[in-house]
């Protein structure tokens, strides 16, 4: 069984936890999720399966989208809803207005330093944050340059602020809305967050573990699991001759003069990317042009 398949993150599940359900609806132990939600968090969590677990790495490198509520007023040791108010400053709420939030809230569009906050999976010197954060330690965390692509605000009753972010792989959108909160002056933290893209994936097509388990119990499974060389359809796809596909399964370098079709590699710019299949259509994995070289080499192998 190789595959991804995009689940749905119900609240109170952790990531952990939906990997290891997965593995006992699938009977499959070769599973891997593609970036952590918290577990008040619900949403787009792609899983992948098999050999397809090789692209987990590239998944979370991706952009996402989420869409969040954000309440001001209040500042949390964990920025969510779930933990200890340590300010309150809602008194200053009447002094702000629907224009000066906006302003501050688009501000932040663009590239930011932000500081991963305490209550997160980063580790330092092998122990996680959040771990260290339980045990009432608070270490130095460095700034990150994140980069927020776009946020659209769909709703503002004040003290609440519901927004769409579209942001870099690495931003936590709970420190977002502290730090929107804190430049306004009043506070603020995210009391809800719904992750609706990753990459391809898609929240509205996105799938419940008893929806999972269901395909499983009608033997449809092969429906719901995406092909892993679909995750990467924005790049060309090569089909390389007979003779060739020897060094392609051993994932050795590749030239023009190995492909089964005519294909101008010299022209491709330095980052260029391709799918690369023998010829029968299996995918094999994702080469890149080497312009140095003038020719491709593997970057990430499939078999």
């Amino acid at each position: 069984m190789n595959g991804i398949i995009n689940i749905y993150k119900e609240a109170g599940y952790t990531s952990f936890d939906v990997v290891a359900k997965l593995r006992g609806i699938l009977r499959e132990k070769k599973i891997g999720h593609t970036g952590t939600l918290d577990p008040a968090a619900t949403g787009v969590l792609p899983v992948c399966v098999g050999n397809a677990t090789k692209v987990c790495g590239l998944l979370t490198d991706k952009d996402k989208e989420y869409e969040a509520v954000l309440q001001l007023g209040l500042s949390t040791d964990t920025q969510d809803a779930t933990g200890q108010v340590l300010q309150d400053r809602r008194e200053l709420l009447p002094t702000l207005t629907e224009d000066c939030v906006r302003e501050v809230i688009m501000g932040f569009i663009g590239d930011y330093e932000q500081i991963p906050p305490m209550y997160s999976a980063l580790k330092v010197n092998g122990k996680k944050l959040c771990d260290l954060a339980r045990e009432g330690v608070e270490v130095e965390r460095k700034a990150r340059l994140v980069h927020i692509f776009d946020i659209e605000i769909t709703d503002m009753e004040l003290p609440y602020v519901t927004m769409r972010v579209h942001c870099s792989k690495g931003t936590y959108i709970r420190t977002l809305c502290n730090d929107i909160g804190e430049q306004l002056n009043v506070g603020g933290f995210m009391k809800s967050l719904v992750r609706t893209r990753v990459s391809c994936f898609a929240l509205e097509q996105a799938l419940t573990l008893a929806q999972v388990e269901k395909h499983r119990d009608r033997g449809t499974l092969d429906q719901i699991l995406m092909p892993v060389d679909e995750v990467f359809s924005e790049y060309p796809a090569l089909c390389v001759k007979k003779e060739a596909e020897k060094r392609l399964h051993n994932g050795n370098r590749l030239t023009s003069c190995d492909l089964l079709e005519p294909f101008d590699l010299t022209r491709s710019s330095a980052n260029a990317r391709f799918r690369v299949y023998d010829g029968t259509g299996r995918f094999y994995g994702i080469y890149g042009w080497d312009e140095t070289r003038g020719d491709m080499k593997s970057i990430k192998m499939f078999l």
